[in-house]
């Protein structure tokens, strides 16, 4: 069973490419939502069992495949263009930690009751997750003493509701945010950085496993797999708390750096690579959704983080309005924050903007390093209102 989960998630990429090459209108469609629409039908159908031993698989997959495809994918980084981005990035960031608070106060608010206390920690567990990830979820647990039961029921309800709003953000999120936002500038785009993912289509990796790329491959993959040792090895040094973080935050600066080489940055088809590996992680994750994850749901705290989770993107998307941030980056940052720096990836192959990805995932590290502490802090406010 466990080949048969690995092969589903190893080739079912590669039908996808084939069908986006062949036929026109599936390009249009994007690679990344077809991967996530059969990922969810492969779950729900059953066709992939709902077990523990194929949970654990398919988590697996998508753990190992985020650290080959970080560094792929920013091998041909132009720094520059990250610089010109750098302020609407900045006042992104804030205005997704500013509405995933004011979100989660007001989810308190109505659903708190008679059990402040709880819905406290709650809203702290959710206000760390979502600006920093499942560490700081589990660091402001330890922090507040939050009983398992609490912990699970949460970390279950904010993962089914997080791949809602994934869903939500890849398929229809540019088109209902540039009702409201404007578009990404173009002069901000990298000189020769675009192609790829405004033409995220069937010529580009028609070619990917041609002869005459795999030498380039195999030292692209040399040099990630060398990136992954060091980056685990610094890793390994810290907290085993904070290795996730540092991890990701490691072999990103060191890809970062690597891209600042013209042999590194010009290699052929890193990019695509990279991509085809997020596809690999998007059917591994996607697959995961069964008619399971929908049942045996407490109404009340599923509400408080229905709210969070898309109160969030709300006021996000109400305070880049008003000061004017674009789609693509609010798009970025707010997934960067809620789901995490490894599906940034995936929002920019659904908006066909690669520029994105470096700070997108910079966004994230940051969320970690401060998660923690505005999770814990809003606790207490909460327990004063």
């Amino acid at each position: 069973m466990s080949l048969a989960i690995i092969a589903v998630c190893l080739f079912t990429p590669l039908l996808i490419l084939w069908l986006t090459w062949r036929f026109p209108v599936l390009n249009k469609v994007g690679t990344i939502i077809i991967a996530y629409v059969i990922g969810c039908l492969l779950g729900l159908t059953g066709l992939i069992p709902d077990t523990p031993e194929v949970h654990k698989v398919q988590t697996d997959i998508a753990t190992y495949t985020i650290p080959f495809a970080i560094p792929l994918l920013l091998f041909s980084s132009d720094l520059k263009s990250w610089m010109r981005l750098a302020p609407s990035f900045i006042k992104s960031t804030l205005f997704g930690i500013l509405g995933c608070c004011i979100a989660i106060v007001i989810g308190f608010l109505i659903c708190a009751g008679d059990d402040r206390e709880a819905f406290a920690s709650i809203g702290g567990m959710l206000t760390g997750l979502y600006t920093g990830g499942n560490a700081n979820l589990a660091s402001i647990k330890m922090a507040l003493g939050v009983d398992d039961t609490t912990y699970i029921i949460t970390s279950a309800y904010s993962t089914l509701l997080s791949a809602v709003y994934l869903f939500f953000v890849i398929i229809f999120g540019k088109r209902v945010l540039r009702l409201l936002l404007p578009d990404f500038p173009k002069e901000k785009v990298a000189p020769s950085g675009d192609v790829e993912m405004k033409n995220h289509d069937n010529k580009l990796f028609y070619g990917l496993f041609r002869r005459s790329n795999l030498r380039t491959l195999a030292q692209a993959l040399l040099l990630t797999v060398i990136i992954i040792a060091v980056g685990a090895g610094i890793a390994l040094l810290c907290p085993k708390r904070m290795f996730q973080t540092v991890f990701i935050l490691s072999i990103s600066t060191l890809a970062i750096i690597a891209s600042t080489f013209k042999r590194v940055r010009t290699m052929e088809r890193t990019f695509e690579a990279g991509t085809y590996l997020i596809l690999v992680f998007s059917i591994a994750v996607a697959s995961q959704v069964t008619t399971g994850t929908l049942g045996n749901i407490d109404p009340h705290i599923f509400l408080f983080i229905t709210i969070a989770t898309l109160g969030s993107l709300l006021m996000h998307v109400l305070l880049s309005a008003l000061f004017r941030v674009d789609t693509d980056t609010t798009l970025a940052t707010s997934i960067s924050l809620i789901c995490s720096p490894p599906f940034v990836p995936v929002v920019a192959g659904a908006v066909k903007n690669k520029t994105i990805i470096g700070p997108g995932i910079a966004v994230g590290l940051f969320g970690y390093a401060v998660g923690t502490y505005v999770g814990f802090l809003l606790a207490q406010l909460l327990l004063l209102i």
